[in-house]
């Protein structure tokens, strides 16, 4: 790679070679600029599977692992500034030490007087102004190193992940789609999503209570009764987001998803990243979803081109891959009777396609940055359902969202809106006859004893 580079040529993405001690300078670099970096490596990855060389993936993944936390000092101060100085006076318990840290915040434990049990996101400082500059220097930095294909325009990609951080920066917004799921979910026990705690609640600083249940990973060692009954709720609940709401958590990573072993409780977590989708769109994915269902070539080809897969003055072979790519996509919905994720290896087969269709083509068409969304949240999940080793009827449970319109299938409540949402003003002198409904979870581990850290309040 550094000779092909010598004489001027630009080395193929399997000849380039960048050493894991650089790869760990590249992260280090990267954690500078955490939240935006995170962000164009999930579109990137989004995009372009395991196009991307592995050492920086893994690099990227190190972000993820990685734990920034503030400073104990910076975390009162910010909630001084949210709350007011007294702010400790409405608590029990407050946890300095992080449950966990993502990449714009990071989540504390809390305790009201009452006794209910909260989680506390609490955005890192400064970080909506420095989204901008700093997805902007993220695209410099992975550009200047070569590791992004010269052929792969990623401008689109890096103005949608500055919209997309923009838009997560926002708690007040996030407020507002956990109030929307929580309307569409009442009355469906398989699920519950966090409580708003809305006077603790501001634009940087998002308080729900907290859910307890155990990571969804747990329920591979269980019935396969019960580890399919959670996989098709849901694979139920994904139709519903796309087909039924319009309004689709986006993403599907396994943190976000956990299991209460009581009662077989299936628990969200972070809507964050949360899109909207427009009937007329549902209507484009929904006849793409029939037409590869159906084996139908003709309408399939029209529907990818509504979609935005490809247009018209596409070279045909990239347009024959990507219809390709799009019933492999499908293919648990084609199969009558129960589909195995875990046998069919479904997830490593498209990473494979999407490689070969962006690698031997010197074409490149990037889908819109919705779709990419879906990628997403249909990647996740295929991933998901395969490490439960689920068993489930997929094509039956796609099949009564493909009709006509909306299916008759909205419900009837009308939606909170995002932009509905504002905390009220001032804190209550206390918070005994708060509605805390479903409680939150927590994604790692327990609220720590470390006297040092975590303040236990006295009466």
């Amino acid at each position: 790679g550094a000779r092909q580079l010598g004489q001027g040529k630009r080395p193929s993405l399997g000849d380039l070679l960048i050493t894991t001690e650089n790869a760990h300078r590249l992260a280090d670099r990267l954690s500078e600029m955490r939240g935006a970096a995170m962000k164009v490596g999930q579109l990137l990855s989004m995009e372009s599977g395991e196009l991307l060389p592995r050492e920086l993936s893994e690099a990227l993944s190190r972000l993820r692992e990685s734990a920034h936390f503030m400073p104990l000092g910076q975390v009162g101060w910010l909630l001084d500034r949210a709350w007011g100085a007294d702010w400790q006076k409405q608590f029990r318990r407050f946890s300095f030490t992080p449950l966990a840290a993502a990449s714009i915040g990071q989540v504390h434990a809390a305790e009201l007087r009452d006794g209910t049990r909260l989680a506390i996101k609490i955005q890192y400082p400064g970080i909506r102004k420095s989204i901008d500059s700093d997805v902007d220097n993220v695209g410099a930095l992975l550009r200047l190193v070569r590791l992004i294909p010269r052929e792969l325009d990623f401008r689109p990609l890096l103005a949608e992940a500055k919209r997309q951080l923009h838009a997560e920066a926002d708690y007040l917004q996030e407020a507002g789609f956990l109030h929307r799921f929580a309307d569409r979910l009442a009355g469906d026990t398989r699920f519950a999503v966090p409580t708003v705690i809305e006077p603790l609640t501001t634009p940087e600083v998002l308080t729900m209570t907290y859910l307890d249940g155990e990571p969804i990973e747990s329920l591979g060692e269980a019935a396969s009764s019960v580890r399919n009954a959670a996989a098709g709720a849901l694979f139920e609940l994904a139709l519903r987001e796309m087909f039924d709401w319009g309004l689709v958590q986006t993403d599907s990573n396994f943190a976000n998803f956990r299991y209460r072993v009581a009662d077989g409780q299936l628990q969200l977590l972070d809507f964050g990243a949360t899109r909207e989708y427009p009937a007329e769109r549902r209507q484009v994915f929904r006849a793409l979803m029939r037409a590869s269902i159906d084996g139908d070539e003709a309408a399939m080809a029209r529907a990818a081109a509504a979609v935005g897969y490809i247009a018209e003055d596409d070279p045909p072979a990239h347009q024959t891959s990507t219809l390709a790519l799009l019933r492999a996509a499908t293919e648990p919905a084609q199969i009558e009777g129960s589909y195995d994720f875990a046998s069919a290896d479904l997830a490593v087969r498209l990473g494979e396609m999407l490689v070969r269709l962006r690698l031997h083509e010197r074409f490149s068409r990037i889908p819109p940055p919705d779709v990419l969304f879906l990628h997403r949240k249909l990647g996740g999940l295929y991933l998901l359902l395969t490490r439960l080793r689920a068993r489930i009827e997929v094509r039956a449970l796609v099949m009564p969202f493909l009709g006509a319109g909306d299916n008759g299938l909205v419900r009837p409540q009308a939606p909170v809106e995002a932009s509905s949402f504002r905390p009220t003003s001032g804190l209550p002198a206390a918070f005994d006859e708060m509605a805390t409904g479903r409680p939150n979870v927590l994604p790692q581990k327990a609220v720590p004893d470390d006297a040092g850290l975590s303040l236990a309040l006295q009466e």
